[in-house]
């Protein structure tokens, strides 16, 4: 075999042992009843949830159970995913910081007997840019 023929093989060896392992990081968005079947059938792979938090009347969220005295490792909330089931999240990390500014959360876990239990907690904070702030700011073309 040529020389050329072995560097293209060991190429896509490394190419394919790439694609393997990153394959078994990859996890799925589900909404929480679909974890629950997960769950159920002992399948304790990690999901990805969308949702949204429950607010009042008063735009204040409902449900959030944080107490950094007590305990600064324990955060708990409720999520409405996109089907509106509301489900009880426990996340055992500090509140993220702007968590009542966002508009949207993404939680990657899996569920625990009725509770879901977050490892990570991305957020989705509303644009810093407000439609009305952005035509005060712009220059008119004369």
């Amino acid at each position: 075999m040529k020389k050329s023929h072995l560097l293209i093989l060991a190429v896509i060896a490394v190419a394919i042992s790439i694609l393997v392992t990153t394959a078994g990081d990859v996890s799925q968005y589900v909404s929480f009843k679909e974890a629950r079947e997960l769950a159920a059938e002992g399948n304790l792979t990690k999901v990805h949830v969308v949702g949204r938090l429950p607010r009042d009347l008063q735009k204040n969220i409902v449900g959030l159970e944080y107490n950094p005295t007590l305990d600064p490792n324990y955060f708990a909330f409720t999520l409405v995913d996109t089907n509106r089931l509301a489900q009880r999240v426990v996340y055992f990390n500090p509140k993220p910081q702007d968590f009542d500014k966002s508009e949207q959360v993404v939680i990657t876990g899996a569920m625990r007997n009725d509770v879901f239990v977050a490892d990570k907690i991305l957020l989705k904070c509303p644009s810093k840019y407000v439609e009305k702030d952005i035509k005060g700011a712009t220059a008119s073309v004369n």
